[in-house]
């Protein structure tokens, strides 16, 4: 880690499904060109069906670029890094598990010693606020809640780089804003470089040290935008002017793109 800059970078990647001259083909991505600071929170806003996730999944190790290089820590991302971890939108907690265990599944599965996975499971299920819930088992718990199982179940990992798609999509407003709270706490604490997908641009302003806006697909950067903020911020930021300034430069990009997509699946525009 002495020496560098970027957390990752990627550099001219794309990613087509299929052949790439075949008829049934799709080109999702790219080319993309991104440098993640280390240690900011990065969020990527964009059209449905732009390329958000498939971006985080090259990033993760999941979906090798068809062309360009992807990188972490300055080495080529091959398979999922030693150092990343996901927080996907779907609930992905054990329902036959309980909090505690469901956090600790990892660090078993990975051979930590009893000793290290009972420290880093209490302090994570302590951060995350479910000390009196890690007995209980998914079913009893609501959605943020489960949700909170799942980042802890990340946190638990130590990543140095954590990535997130769409985590509180299924939650109401109040509740997304209080867990993007949290998300910051985590982030302060760790020091981890994050980034967000998201939809809602309310999170992506008041989460971020910057907001990448995406193009229809295939999804390229169009802007990429400082929102100035200390790091100490909370969901109180809302209330500021500049928070409406940003919340409406990003709607203006994301406005555009959001109707060359409508249109591509034969919907009217406004």
């Amino acid at each position: 880690m002495d020496g560098l800059e970027y957390a990752a970078r990627l550099s001219g990647v794309t990613r087509v499904y299929g052949t790439a001259s075949g008829p049934g083909s799709l080109h999702a991505l790219g080319p993309v060109d991104l440098d993640l600071r280390l240690g900011e929170f990065f969020s990527v806003v964009g059209p449905s069906g732009c390329g958000k996730s498939t971006l985080l999944d090259v990033l993760a190790g999941l979906n090798p670029p068809s062309a360009g290089n992807a990188e972490f820590e300055g080495k080529p991302i091959r398979g999922v890094p030693d150092g990343i971890g996901v927080v996907f939108q779907e609930d992905a907690s054990f329902p036959w598990l309980t909090v505690a265990a469901n956090v600790a599944f990892g660090l078993r599965e990975n051979g930590t010693d009893k000793a290290e996975i009972r420290r880093r499971v209490d302090y994570a299920i302590g951060f995350m606020g479910l000390t009196q819930f890690r007995d209980a088992y998914p079913a009893q718990l609501s959605g943020g809640m489960r949700q909170r199982v799942c980042i802890a179940r990340t946190l638990v990992l130590q990543p140095r780089m954590i990535l997130l798609d769409e985590p509180f999509g299924a939650l109401d407003q109040q509740t997304r804003l209080l867990m993007g709270d949290e998300l910051l706490r985590l982030w302060r604490e760790t020091g981890a470089t994050v980034l967000l997908i998201t939809h809602s641009l309310d999170e992506a302003v008041m989460l971020s040290d910057r907001v990448g806006v995406m193009s229809a697909r295939p999804g390229q950067f169009i802007d990429v935008i400082e929102t100035g903020w200390p790091k100490d911020r909370d969901s109180r930021i809302v209330a500021a002017p500049r928070f409406g300034a940003l919340n409406g430069r990003i709607w203006e990009k994301l406005r555009a793109e959001t109707m060359k997509h409508m249109q591509t699946q034969g919907v009217a525009g406004p």
